[in-house]
């Protein structure tokens, strides 16, 4: 980061700062992408909106993230964090339950990750950075953003008001659901899913059922609504992130308030009131609606969307932060290529590589709430083969075009339901 020397002396609000990349935002896809930056020599700025430790969602990770977090030597430090292990995932519907072990999975690479509280997580990725080096600026509101034939002029407001403005050659937005970038350039288009609504909290879970598995998150189903599910996300202190996702109708039909809600789904599954019999809510039980999101391109003159600034499927695989992450890996590999003068394809080598991994998501997330995704993990006489295939694609390995259910997601699993239902 560059301060114009003419500047210098002068207040903050007409002090011009110069970077060769802005990143708007310092969550999991600002973090890993200003370390990539910096480790090439990039000269690299992050602002953000908000003051850390923040609350988010998202706190369930795919192990293929874990070969993001080492390429930005993030890994020794999330390693040292004493995260509860994930090792897998389980499902639960009508007392069928199936398993996953993403370690026995069709696509090379890491097979555990953790489960975390993103607080702390997000925290702690952004404090590594910065010990490397990177300057983050929290409390920074991007007001308004002009792009140049030269650069983007981008005018920042900071906690006291006072405004000062930014020179950048190029912008990653990892604002996430802030969509900053596409606010300001009229990109947001509605999503092609259905809104849904989440009613969720943090629970102290008291679950003493030796069974339980808590190196899994556990996915259950409604049992008269299989377009309602839920999450448990068990923690390494004892608690758990509890949440139950459905059509805002759904919920409209329960009486009371969030808390009231969410516990009367919980107690219509068996299984999981029983396992929650004894829990104490720790938070404010609250809930999001219409989270699903699109844009009109995920890349313009001198910018590019990251992570949920860009496209946001459902919760249901947990795969926000390994998008997010992803979309931060291509983007920086390209910005470090035109750095050393190569000739780069941002839709080719972005927009098109980043949505190979996102349409595969959504095929699945289309074929859970269709039954079709269900019907297949809940089938007992699947071949070991199709199941690591699965198995790799719920452990975030959505970019591996080796894997037929990456390749043509939608036909593949189409066969394999009617196979399942027979």
């Amino acid at each position: 980061m560059r301060t114009d020397k003419n500047q210098q002396d002068k207040p903050l609000n007409t002090t011009v700062v110069t970077t060769d990349v802005l990143i708007i935002g310092a969550g999991p896809s600002g973090a890993l992408a200003s370390s990539i930056l910096n480790k090439n020599n990039i000269d690299v700025l992050v602002i953000e909106k908000q003051k850390f430790p923040r609350f988010s969602i998202g706190e369930s990770l795919l192990p293929q993230l874990m070969n993001n977090l080492k390429q930005a030597d993030l890994l020794a430090t999330v390693d040292a964090a004493g995260y509860q292990l994930k090792n897998g995932a389980a499902f639960r519907k009508n007392g069928d339950y199936s398993v996953f072990n993403f370690e026995d999975k069709f696509s090379a690479g890491a097979g555990t990750t953790y489960q975390i509280k993103r607080a702390e997580f997000d925290k702690r990725l952004a404090d590594e950075v910065e010990s490397q080096g990177v300057d983050i600026r929290y409390e920074q509101e991007v007001i308004a953003v002009e792009v140049l034939a030269d650069c983007c002029q981008v005018r920042v407001r900071d906690v006291e008001g006072k405004e000062y403005t930014i020179e950048a050659g190029f912008i990653l937005d990892a604002s996430g659901f802030g969509r900053v970038l596409p606010r300001l350039f009229d990109l947001e288009l509605p999503s092609d899913l259905p809104v849904r609504q989440s009613i969720f909290c943090h629970v102290k879970d008291n679950i003493v059922d030796e069974h339980y598995d808590r190196d899994k998150i556990l996915i259950s189903v409604h049992p008269e609504n299989d377009k309602v599910w839920y999450w448990l996300i068990p923690f390494s202190d004892g608690t758990c992130s509890l949440g139950v996702v459905g059509e805002p109708e759904f919920f409209e039909n329960i009486p009371g308030d969030n808390k009231d809600k969410l516990f009367a789904c919980v107690n219509a599954e068996p299984d999981l009131s029983r396992l929650l019999v004894n829990a104490e809510v720790t938070t404010e039980v609250e809930q999001l609606q219409g989270y699903s999101a699109n844009v009109k391109q995920l890349h313009g003159s001198r910018f590019a969307l990251l992570g949920n600034a860009g496209e946001f499927l459902d919760p249901v695989f947990s795969s926000g932060v390994t998008i997010a992450f992803k979309s931060a890996e291509l983007a920086t590999s390209l910005l470090v290529k035109q750095k050393n003068g190569e000739t780069v394809c941002w839709q080719k080598d972005y927009a098109d590589a980043l949505m190979k991994g996102v349409d595969t998501f959504r095929a699945f997330v289309n074929a859970w709430y269709d039954g079709r995704l269900q019907d297949i993990i809940f089938y007992e006489d699947a071949s070991a083969e199709v199941r690591q295939m699965i198995c790799a694609i719920l452990a975030g390995y959505a970019w591996d075009e080796t894997n037929p259910y990456v390749s043509k997601p939608e036909k593949r699993l189409n066969v394999l339901a009617e196979i399942c239902k027979k």
